[in-house]
């Protein structure tokens, strides 16, 4: 089975729509978007930031039950169900607070009205994998941590696992935040950045893979905005996971990559280009079988402005 992989899309249908409108597909006579030779695989991080919640839902929904893709859950499909899910002290499992009820907002205000689809959508976020294991392709969405998906032992987000992953005392927690939010290490005293949202981080993601990113500059994995912020000081400890050039390609999302699409490494790509940021793209790859990936079987379209996108809004 040949593959296109598709990155985040974050509430933004029509540029989805048009991506696999660029990729071949066509929609059915049941409104499905389809191939009869090839299938999607999208890397999660459905909701959240842009303004067609529902719409993204729809399209990548009737597609997986139609049999024409599949799907790993990313982590704001994670954060949405722990934010649906009461925990035993009258609260939720991730706080109501306004921190995390402006992340949700494009997402609940969606469902506002809509109760009933608010939950069957989270019912639904649980059924999406943590990751997929294809034999000769693997995908997850932010890291391919070999150890931590041994002791999870099925991909499965199971209410004991949610519930474990919540508790930052369990080993569930740090497991799920690495395959889900990637590999972090801390910056070394004094330091920090800012993400996209204005927040204070003190710890960085990082390259996990690469074995010559032995700096806190050179392994930082983020927006290149962010990077004059990091200290070019050489990293102590073992801050890396295995993964050899030797193993099937394993694709992920996440990131908020920038510039030209092209491969982390011969066998390893992010397919998440800041499509909800200004002047981002939707980013998919054409996977054929090969086992070392190639900068030109990237396709993207560019997310067009709101303003631009005539009886959207």
């Amino acid at each position: 089975m040949s593959y296109d992989l598709i990155g985040d899309i974050h509430g933004y249908s029509e540029t989805l729509e048009r991506l696999l409108t660029e990729l071949g597909y066509k929609r059915d006579a049941g409104g499905v978007y389809c191939r009869p030779d090839r299938n999607v695989v999208f890397l999660g991080d459905f909701i959240d930031r842009g303004p067609y919640q529902r719409e993204v839902i729809s399209i990548v929904r009737t597609m997986i039950d139609a049999g024409a893709a599949k799907s790993v859950m990313g982590n704001h499909e994670y954060n949405a169900i722990a934010y649906a899910t009461p925990d035993e002290n009258g609260g939720f499992l991730r706080q109501h607070n306004p921190k995390n009820d402006g992340q949700h907002a494009m997402f609940l205000d969606a469902y506002t009205d809509d109760p009933s689809a608010y939950r069957d959508v989270i019912d639904w976020f649980k059924t999406l994998p943590l990751w997929l294991d294809l034999g000769d392709l693997r995908v997850i969405h932010a890291c391919w941590d070999k150890e931590t998906i041994q002791r999870l032992g099925t991909p499965v987000l199971t209410d004991n696992l949610l519930h474990a992953s919540c508790d930052k005392n369990r080993w569930e927690y740090g497991a799920i935040e690495t395959i889900l939010k990637g590999k972090e290490i801390p910056l070394p005293d004094g330091h920090l950045f800012h993400d996209k949202d204005g927040n204070a981080r003190h710890n960085i993601r990082i390259r996990w893979w690469d074995r010559s990113a032995n700096t806190y500059a050179l392994a930082f994995l983020g927006p290149e905005s962010a990077r004059t912020h990091i200290p070019d000081e050489e990293i102590e400890g073992d801050h890396l996971i295995e993964y050899s050039h030797e193993e099937p390609p394993v694709f992920l999302g996440h990131y908020w990559m920038e510039g030209d699409s092209a491969p982390l490494a011969p066998n390893i790509a992010c397919m998440d280009y800041s499509v909800a940021k200004s002047g981002g793209k939707l980013v998919a790859y054409r996977w054929d079988g090969e086992r070392e990936l190639s900068s030109d079987k990237f396709v993207s379209v560019e997310r067009q402005e709101l303003q631009t996108v005539s009886g959207r809004l």
